[in-house]
Formats: structure tokens, C-alpha cells, sequence
């Protein structure tokens, strides 16, 4: 573990290949910063699909107003289950990374893709969920883990949306880690068909203003935390 601690605180097929994509290694740290070392094991929504450059994305503006070395290990498609045997050597197994990260902090922001393959995997899903966050819990046993609600993207919303919302939710609380609830709820009134929509032009991923509020409400709410973040 590093020596700087803290001091404070898409479902048809071609939908999934929507939020599929090239596999490529995450983001080193941004050379400029020297906070904590914070890893990201997300989809693309933390991957920053359809933002107009990485520093749109809301964790790296999170990260870059908190002076973090944000390693962002987060792919497109991927989820506990989804797209995880399909990613090849090394991607398939992203939480070994963040563990060899070493990192002072975890951001889990997984979720939203199994939401395609609940009604043939639901019980996979469940139990991935489970061994993820205690393998990052046993491999980086000093580092925090936040664990957030899956991500959502249309107004139409499938009861597997919040049934593996709370199993997350179970899982961070039996490892001791953070949780923030509602980020499925962030973008609602801003989709793809709204007229005030804060989506790229695919349609799934949020563009720069979208991103941009999310960033507003990640950093509310790891400011609630105890401690805050």
C-alpha cells in the first residue's frame, strides 16, 4: 500500500453490441497528480464512452479536483458477467488489475450490462457480485472501496435494474465498503429520447453535459460519506 493515505475524509443483441467495443489498456495516471492512487473497475460509463476526450468523463474530473492518480481500468460492455470470458488475457480478469494497482481507493461501478443477460444468468450474476467485492476486499484489505448503484440509461426500466442494484448494495455491506445509492436515477429526464437529452449521438452513453452532472453528483455524494471522500 502507498505511503500517501487519506487524510479525510444494451435487450437485443445489437443493443449489446452498442455498448460493446475495442478493448484497450487503461489510462495511466495523470502525471500531474500526486493524491492517492484510485482505480476504477467500471463499464462505460465510467470509461467515459461518448464523452468528446477522457477529461470529460466524470471520474476523471472527479479525480482531478481531489488530486487523484486515477487508473481507470473500466471497459465497454463489461459487466460481472457480460462480456467477462469475451474481454481476452488480462481484461478478463479486470479485478486481479485493480488488485495489482495497489490502490488507496476503489471505485466499483459495475452493474448495468448484466441487466442483458439476467433472465439466463441471474443467479451467475449474483454470485460474481459477491466474489469480486470480496476479492477486492481480501487483495487490497487497507484500501477504501466505494461501491456504486449501477448506472442506467432509458426511462424504460426492467425489474432487474433494481434487483441487481441491491444486491450490490448487499454485497458492499457485508465487505465494509461505501455505498452510493441512485446513480440509476441520475440521467432520468435526460435520455436519448427526452428533449432535454444529455446523450451522445448513439443514443447510450452520456455526452460531455451529461457526464459533467454526473461528476456534480459523485462528488455530493462521496462528500456525504463518513468520511468524506
Amino acid at each position: 500500500m502507498h505511503a500517501r493515505r487519506l487524510l479525510g475524509p444494451v435487450a437485443a443483441a445489437s443493443l449489446l453490441l452498442a455498448f460493446s467495443g475495442c478493448a484497450t489498456p487503461a489510462d495511466a495516471p495523470a502525471p500531474a497528480a500526486t493524491g492517492p492512487v484510485v482505480s476504477f473497475y467500471g463499464d462505460s460509463y465510467t470509461r467515459g464512452t461518448g464523452a468528446s476526450a477522457n477529461d470529460k468523463r466524470w471520474s476523471t474530473i472527479v479525480s482531478a479536483e481531489r488530486g487523484w492518480q486515477e487508473i481507470n481500468r473500466s471497459e465497454n460492455g463489461l459487466g460481472f458477467v457480460n462480456r467477462r470470458a469475451s474481454m481476452g488475457p488480462g481484461l478478463d480478469d479486470i479485478p486481479a488489475q485493480v488488485i495489482a494497482d495497489d490502490p488507496d481507493i476503489v471505485f466499483v461501478t459495475m452493474g448495468l450490462n448484466d441487466n442483458f443477460s439476467y433472465d439466463r444468468a441471474a443467479d451467475r450474476i449474483r454470485e460474481t457480485i459477491n466474489s469480486d467485492l470480496e476479492r477486492l476486499r481480501e487483495g487490497v484489505p487497507d484500501a477504501r472501496i466505494v461501491v456504486v448503484e449501477p448506472f442506467w440509461y432509458t426511462a424504460d426500466r426492467p425489474a432487474s435494474v433494481d434487483v441487481i442494484a441491491g444486491w450490490v448494495e448487499d454485497a458492499a455491506a457485508r465487505i465494509g465498503a461505501d455505498h452510493i445509492a441512485g446513480a440509476s436515477h441520475w440521467l432520468d429526464g435526460h435520455y436519448a429520447d427526452s428533449s432535454d437529452s444529455w446523450m451522445a449521438g448513439d443514443g447510450l452513453h452520456p455526452n460531455d453535459t451529461g457526464y459533467a452532472y454526473m461528476a456534480e453528483r459523485m462528488d455530493a455524494a462521496l462528500r456525504a460519506l463518513d468520511p468524506p471522500l
